[in-house]
């Protein structure tokens, strides 16, 4: 069994409202005057006490429905969650419970198949769809077997012309109360459904949330790292070589100003060296790295900072036929710095070739070089080359590296753009 249910925990506390509803309307008719005496032979009464009010029994009967009505009211602020055998034994209770109130009950038993309403919406809590349609379908029996039990026994002292009216009477009450259990059955399902898939997105979504919030900590992490090696290997190389040229110079100094000056001009080139690895790392670290310029303009900036930098002009071919979304123009852009960059620092190449071009709903992008080249088993571990990897795979491409010792580097990039054409 569970724990006492909290209204507000209470996963369709508009459904415990109306329990409570139409328990009080069994109740109040207790304890509600009984009709006017004119009236009374036309609502005759439907329990067993009430056809035969000379049975010995019938002092302790009325009280016994009422302690069941009780006890049923209770029952459901406890619902069994997860025994099988328990789930049943509690229905079972509870339909022992209705079945006194309807047989033994007075006044108040005529309005006993709220009773089955309410057996019903608690089914469809604690049941899965057969256990549910099971109980609506003893619901519906049950009430059809009292209710005829109690006619026939008001038939054995009625008029015919009464006997036919109670006929008409149940024929009519069994069918509205049928489509009424149908009705339930159906809501109940309806809601539970809807309220399952709601559970079923939020849980989806807090774990796509949880896996985002990983995969950003990890990128984070991974250019905390990318960046403490480009300060390691670039700015930090030029810092060291400069500080030892003015050591230098400021040794020679007194003793051959001349040779001093020599010093403290190639510490100048390494400064100006180091402050351009500051701005090719703020510039890595932007988040929109194209400025509101088309990819091709942002390639041939690439282009030209390399031939500035290097004093080589990389040849480059663009041809795009589609307007490509925001995130593949960041990549692409990312991509081919990436690769830039490698080169600059490893390839000592003298010549590169750049290829962009869109076809049948792919996009290419080929970078080679005719440098030095390396070994793919010994240097595809790089945080570069896994870089472009990951950024190629995440937007469902193929990345490809062609390179051997002494015959320079070809990668190959393929995007599909099939949503795009």
């Amino acid at each position: 069994m569970s724990r006492l249910i909290q209204i507000k925990k209470h996963p369709f506390p508009s459904l415990l409202y109306l329990e409570w509803t139409l328990l009080a309307i069994t109740v109040l008719t207790a304890v509600i005057p009984p009709p006017l005496r004119q009236f009374r032979h036309k609502m005759p009464e439907l329990s067993i006490c009430g056809v035969f009010p000379d049975l010995s029994v019938c002092n302790i009967l009325p009280q016994l429905s009422i302690y069941s009505l009780i006890i049923f009211a209770l029952m459901g602020l406890r619902l069994p969650r997860s025994n099988q055998i328990i789930k049943v034994l509690y229905t079972a209770i509870e339909i022992l419970m209705i079945l006194m109130t309807g047989l033994f009950g007075e006044r108040y038993a005529r309005l006993f198949p709220f009773l089955y309403i309410i057996l019903v919406t608690r089914s469809c809590l604690i049941f899965h769809l057969p256990g549910r349609l099971l109980v609506t379908t003893l619901s519906f029996t049950l009430f059809l077997f009292t209710t005829q039990l109690k006619y026939q026994l008001f038939n054995f002292q009625a008029s015919p012309q009464a006997q036919e009216r109670s006929r008409f009477l149940s024929l009519n009450w069994s069918l509205g109360f049928g489509l009424s259990l149908v009705f339930v059955l159906l809501m109940m399902n309806a809601v539970l459904s809807e309220r399952h898939s709601r559970e079923k997105l939020a849980i989806a979504n807090e774990k796509l949330r949880q896996y985002a919030m990983r995969i950003e900590n990890q990128a984070t992490l991974e250019e905390r790292n990318r960046i403490a090696r480009e300060i390691h290997d670039s700015l930090g190389h030029s810092l060291t070589a400069l500080n030892l040229q003015l050591e230098t110079a400021l040794k020679l100094w007194q003793s051959n100003p001349i040779k001093a000056e020599t010093f403290l001009a190639t510490a100048k080139e390494l400064g100006s060296k180091a402050l351009k690895d500051v701005r090719q790392s703020v510039s890595t670290m932007r988040s929109n790295p194209l400025q509101d310029q088309s990819l091709e303009r942002a390639i041939a900036s690439l282009s030209e900072n390399f031939h500035r930098s290097n004093g080589i002009l990389p040849i480059y071919q663009i041809n795009i036929e589609y307007s490509l979304p925001p995130e593949i123009n960041t990549a692409i852009y990312r991509i081919t710095q990436e690769s830039l960059t490698n080169i600059s620092k490893y390839a000592k190449a003298t010549e590169i070739k750049l290829e962009l071009t869109t076809t049948r709903g792919n996009l290419r992008l080929i970078i080679q070089d005719n440098g030095r080249g390396f070994d793919l088993g010994q240097n595809t571990t790089g945080f570069g080359l896994h870089s472009m990897r990951d950024r190629t795979l995440a937007l469902g491409g193929e990345f490809n590296i062609n390179s051997t010792p002494g015959s320079g580097c070809k990668i190959t990039v393929n995007i599909p753009l099939t949503r795009l054409t």
